[in-house]
């Protein structure tokens, strides 16, 4: 059947595609280009510098020869010297021109300026500091700046986008006033009203040391009670960093395509990338994990999107938990080391918590606010901080691109000034896909990290890796009482269903094919379509996966035409329903996706018959 499939997909990859189909992505694909293209296929190291004096503010009209850039401590030449500063508001360009059933993941960006994405991390953090974070981020945009754009994401065990970029913040203001900028408890913490507490009073722990003494076997008991317990405090806290991370990936896939600098103003309360032994438990390393894998891959694709990422614990200033009166249990009073351990837990905690704020805060070129009940204000200066600034680019003197983590260090030929920038990057060879090639399909495998099963679910951003434009239209007008053959149902649905056709059509110069020694280019992707209902279950979902060559000869023309790619998908006619469609290059690990209400298509004529035709029979 696979066989059968690949062959009917290489005769629509290359077979002509109708004219508005050619028309909508050219003209998305034209759309898409930044004005300065830095960071897609070239050896060049991107780096955006702020440029602040004593007393923060921005320091404006500096030449390039008034820096000086060294890598692992050797001069570097400037390629690319830009200043950014704010400006009066640039209008929006216009929109690709798309018909009836057309969709693009384009994202409309102005051509300069700086976008700017609030994240609500209500997985990290515990619903008493999401409160406060609400009526300080109010207060901030009450006053703020006219023309800053902002878009505004929630992230629960899913990233969802709450706003698209807008200069509008009468707009802004209502979402966070209304429902969605609403509090919500993390599923993942102990204590969701006031979050994790390393440090407070254990009531176990007291139990154990009280029955030592007098019963052994009941102090194993609860020590392997204990145990137990942390494990799992272990596996909360190593889902958060998954879903976490998979978030922070998500967004920088999302943003690839969009112009310039974004500012991620991320509130959290608290994620720590590493979780280190605790002495207290009969297995002190049975809780031990760490993400730092996942957490490089990230912040280096959040540094390759020009995202800088400035973090404020959403706790403010916080007071140990054992200086509370509510926490003076016996383990403090009656255990000589008790407050001792507590204190160092606490703060050995907090320091790698805040810690992993300021590595990502450093690794792209941010800021981290900790410490500080001045949310608005850390707002309000990641905002100004984050908008002027200069956009500086070299070739590496060194081409050995092994790998290894490279040292970058900028300096400013004035006294007195203070520079945030990006302090580093891995030195990966250009020609190499970006991320990490996933051997399983979006709705299986076990990985730890899957980027399309993220960018799959159901009101994620959409990724613009990829930048493509679907068709979607009935494939018929007459309903069905049976699904499309190679549908997966997600759970058990009941007809009647309509068919709905589904055509891809992308710029084949996105896709990233890998050249054999015969001059033959083997590309490899995959088409998924998932369809959920109003509550966010997945109903139905159709992936193909195909692998083609395109000979030595046909290449050049090859990529003249527009990729091509059709499928089909029941869904059910009763309720409301969404479809999500998705394309993965699995060479270079780009996506891109797009969301589609169906009720917008429902009503169109159907598709023609080649969009509706079959593959081979088996």
């Amino acid at each position: 059947m696979r066989s059968l499939i690949l062959c009917y997909a290489i005769a629509l990859v290359f077979s002509p595609l109708s004219g508005a189909g050619q028309d909508a992505a050219a003209t998305a694909q034209t759309g898409a280009q930044p004005t300065t293209t830095l960071h897609a296929n070239t050896d060049l190291v991107v780096v955006d510098v702020v440029v602040s004096d004593e007393k923060k503010g921005p320091v404006h009209h500096l030449n390039a020869s008034d820096f000086t850039v060294l890598e692992d401590g050797k001069p570097q030449t400037l390629k690319v010297f830009e200043e950014h500063e704010v400006g009066p508001p640039t209008p929006l360009p216009p929109t690709p021109r798309l018909g009836p059933g057309m969709f693009t993941n384009f994202s409309v960006a102005p051509a300069n300026g700086v976008l700017n994405i609030l994240l609500f991390d209500k997985l990290n953090t515990p619903i008493n500091a999401q409160t406060e974070v609400r009526d300080q981020v109010l207060k901030y945009l009450k006053e703020a700046p006219p023309g800053t754009r902002m878009a505004i994401f929630s992230l629960t065990t899913e990233l969802k986008m709450l706003q698209g970029f807008t200069s509008d913040p009468g707009l802004l203001r209502a979402l966070v006033e209304g429902k969605k900028g609403s509090q919500q408890g993390s599923p993942l913490m102990d204590n969701a009203m006031e979050g994790d507490q390393p440090g407070a009073d254990d009531p176990m722990m007291d139990m154990t040391q009280e029955m030592e003494a007098n019963d052994p076997d009941g102090a194993t008991i609860i020590a392997e009670l204990q145990q137990f317990e942390a494990e799992t405090q272990s596996f909360q806290l190593q889902l958060r960093q998954k879903y976490t991370l998979d978030a922070l990936n998500l967004l920088a896939r999302y943003m690839a395509i969009l112009p310039g600098r974004k500012n991620l103003i991320w509130f959290s309360g608290s994620f720590p990338v590493t979780i280190m032994p605790d002495p207290d438990l009969q297995n002190p390393f049975g809780v031990v994990a760490s993400a730092d894998d996942e957490f490089r891959e990230t912040v280096d694709m959040l540094a390759r999107s020009q995202v800088a990422v400035y973090p404020i614990d959403a706790r403010g200033l916080m007071v140990p938990p054992m200086l509370s009166v509510t926490q003076s249990g016996s383990t403090m009073n009656r255990t000589p080391n008790g407050f001792a351990n507590a204190n160092t837990k606490w703060f050995q905690n907090t320091a790698n918590e805040q810690g992993t704020m300021k590595q990502m805060a450093e690794a792209t070129g941010g800021e981290a606010f900790i410490n500080t009940n001045g949310l608005k204000e850390a707002v309000t200066q990641a905002v100004e901080a984050g908008s002027n600034y200069y956009t500086i680019a070299y070739a590496p003197a060194n081409r050995n691109w092994n790998g290894d983590y490279r040292k970058i260090q900028m300096k400013v030929d004035k006294p007195g000034l203070r520079l945030a920038y990006r302090r580093g990057y891995f030195a990966d060879d250009p020609n190499r896909p970006l991320h990490r090639n996933e051997s399983e399909t979006a709705l299986t495998g076990t990985t730890q990290y899957n980027a399309m099963r993220a960018a799959m679910l159901h009101g994620a951003p959409n990724p613009t890796e990829l930048v493509f434009v679907a068709s979607v239209r009935p494939s018929a007008a007459e309903t069905d009482t049976t699904l499309v053959e190679g549908n997966q149902p997600g759970k058990k649905i009941s007809g009647p269903f309509q068919r709905y056709t589904v055509s891809f059509f992308a710029n084949p110069k996105q896709v990233q094919c890998t050249e054999g020694s015969d001059g033959a280019h083997h590309c490899v992707m995959e088409f998924l379509t998932f369809a959920y209902d109003a509550d966010g279950a997945l109903v139905n979902s159709q992936i193909n996966g195909i692998g083609f060559n395109i000979p030595a000869e046909k290449y050049a023309d090859a990529m003249t035409h527009n990729f091509g790619y059709r499928q089909q998908i029941s869904v059910p006619v009763k309720g409301e329903h969404y479809l999500r469609i998705g394309m993965l290059d699995r060479t270079s690990g780009n996506i891109g996706a797009i969301e589609v209400p169906v009720a917008t298509v429902a009503k169109l004529p159907p598709a023609g018959a080649a969009a509706a035709s079959k593959p081979p029979a088996k």
